[in-house]
């Protein structure tokens, strides 16, 4: 467990949680969908843990991760004791606004569908992706409202959630964040996230990892998916055809490495691994506590990795 920076309020994050994107139904963007029941049944399978974190997001399914989630915790009689939920402001999808009024209306939206009347940790989400940038950073704009929700109670701590790192990086450096999530640039493969790393290490920002898995590839093979949410070219392929190779020859799952590198590092709080269906917990699990030999980490830090953006090419889609 990581304890947050004192002004934090008492938050403790697990070293795993669990993202909830595919739990929405977003085929275009995992290029499967997820029924009710399996998301219903995935999220119990996490709040089943003593420790069990969801992380979602309003526009995640187009509110339906957060009504599933409603959903499961309605069938088990209420919030569990001890789980956290962490959920994000998001700009208004069909037109890109994302001011202050548009930030309250987000977690209103939010907790309705939850069934809470407050959450433990409140993201801003995605400002690349607003129609004005202004509209989120000037006073009465979006950040302003997220840090008074911290104030109201609403939220127990709040932090940025987004994918580009040169946004983030200022946004990080002038705003009193308490955590940050980066997805897909913190992996086995990529380390586009580092110097943002370095500064939350300064500040003392707690740091949730996303995406270990750099989308699923790591996970489930280099031939049988996609990645960071794109049809991976050979070029994409070729770094995790390297990481195959390497666990292989130890009988080690690449799973299991690509969960470990995020967990292993010292300045990461928390690693939010995705998941789609009840048995993916324990498999997580299970990859987290599997023996991994120094020989193989040191093979693999010698492998050569990306430092540039992994989803400059990707075709962004809500869905």
């Amino acid at each position: 467990m990581t304890e947050l920076r004192t002004r934090a309020r008492g938050v403790t994050l697990p070293k795993i949680s669990y993202g909830t994107s595919g739990l929405g139904g977003m085929p275009d963007t995992y290029g499967y969908d997820v029924d009710e029941a399996r998301a219903i049944a995935t999220i119990q399978a996490v709040l089943a843990l003593p420790d069990g974190m969801l992380d979602t997001s309003r526009l995640y399914g187009m509110g339906r991760s957060e009504e599933r989630i409603g959903k499961a915790v309605a069938e088990l009689g209420g919030w569990p004791e001890g789980r956290l939920i962490s959920t994000k402001l998001d700009r208004d999808p069909e037109t890109g606004r994302f001011d202050g009024d548009m930030a309250r209306r987000s977690l209103e939206e939010s907790l309705t569908a939850l069934g809470l009347d407050r959450v433990d940790m409140l993201h801003l989400h995605d400002p690349e992706y607003a129609t004005d940038l202004d509209e989120v950073t000037r006073k009465g704009g979006a950040l302003d409202t997220l840090i008074a929700m911290r104030d109201e109670g609403l939220a127990r701590v709040v932090g940025l959630a987004a994918g580009r790192v040169d946004v983030m990086m200022p946004l990080l450096t002038e705003w009193d964040f308490d955590c940050l999530v980066t997805h897909n640039r913190m992996t086995l493969v990529n380390r586009n996230a580092e110097p943002m790393l370095e500064l939350a290490a300064e500040r003392g920002i707690a740091v949730l990892n996303a995406a270990p898995y750099a989308g699923g590839m790591l996970a489930k093979g280099a031939s049988k998916a996609r990645y960071v949410y794109q049809e991976p070219t050979d070029e994409m392929r070729a770094p995790v055809v390297r990481v195959e190779e390497a666990c292989a020859r130890y009988d080690v799952p690449p799973g299991a490495a690509a969960l470990q590198f995020s967990m292993r590092d010292p300045r990461i709080a928390s690693t939010v691994c995705g998941v789609t269906r009840p048995e993916r917990v324990q498999e997580t699990l299970a990859w987290a506590a599997w023996p991994i030999p120094d020989a193989l980490w040191t093979e693999l830090a010698a492998l050569p990795f990306d430092t540039h953006d992994p989803e400059a090419t990707r075709d962004y889609k809500l869905g």
